[in-house]
């Protein structure tokens, strides 16, 4: 992986958040790629429950200051950055007052998934891909942890198709058991829409469930990697169906030569 470029997008990273199988795979993969002399960039949401003085964030002056259009209403993007020690590796927050300064991720106290999550995550998708642009970085591999960072694909290959940066770019979505019941904002495939998206490639989501966020993430992937030993049952039937290439599950001891080698030969080759 020496010399390319890697963009690495995740609904979690450590050490910024707990251990979980997204957040530790979205260190150890970038780990991995910066060692062997690739170029990364890390982006997550600045979730409230982040603490900013710990981990040092700072906001980019630079990279903030435009305005993302979310269900016709403008929000202000805010980048942060910290470092994590000792590995030489920087990882950029996606910020925005209304969305991200509740003290907690996905969930209020009781569990229950916050009803702003679907515009969540398209301001997440937005943000990185504005923020990428002003750093006029293109990366030629995107790969996406999370299903709060699913929008991403859709969004890169409907909404900014025409941007040039990302024209050589590979998508490549690692599927997780990650998930959560009932469903998103039942209002979410209207607020997708009003971005000019293809009413067809996200039809399922009239019905915003974990496994149609992901359905719609695997449709625009140019690749999958299955990141848990089980996923659902519909979202595996998906992917085997997808004609796409496809790296089964390989546990955090046993992934170095088997990412590499899929992105060199599968993805990249």
């Amino acid at each position: 992986m020496k010399d390319k470029r890697v963009l690495y997008v995740s609904s979690e990273v450590v050490p910024y958040l707990p251990e979980t199988e997204i957040s530790s795979m979205s260190f150890e993969a970038p780990r991995l790629v910066n060692q062997q002399g690739g170029q990364i960039r890390i982006f997550m949401p600045r979730y409230g429950n982040i603490n900013e003085r710990r981990h040092q964030l700072h906001e980019v002056i630079r990279l903030s200051g435009i305005n993302l259009v979310i269900n016709d209403l403008d929000m202000p993007l805010i980048i942060k950055v910290a470092s994590i020690p000792k590995e030489r590796i920087q990882v950029y927050f996606i910020d925005n007052d209304e969305y991200f300064k509740r003290k907690a991720t996905l969930t209020d106290e009781a569990g229950k998934l916050f009803s702003d999550n679907d515009e969540r995550a398209i301001f997440f998708a937005k943000g990185v891909i504005e923020t990428v642009k002003k750093l006029n970085w293109s990366p030629d591999i995107i790969h996406v942890h999370g299903w709060l960072a699913s929008l991403l694909p859709v969004y890169l290959k409907e909404y900014y198709k025409d941007e040039p940066l990302f024209n050589q770019s590979k998508i490549v979505t690692s599927i997780y058991n990650q998930s959560f019941n009932n469903t998103l904002n039942k209002d979410m495939i209207n607020k997708v829409k009003f971005d000019n998206i293809n009413e067809d490639a996200i039809k399922v989501l009239e019905e915003p469930t974990y496994n149609n966020l992901m359905k719609v993430a695997i449709d625009y992937s140019d690749a999958l990697i299955v990141g848990s030993e089980d996923i659902t049952e519909e979202v595996d039937a998906y992917v085997k169906a997808s004609n796409k290439p496809i790296l089964e599950y390989k546990s955090k001891d046993e992934f170095g030569e088997a990412y590499t080698n899929f992105f060199n030969n599968e993805v990249l080759g």
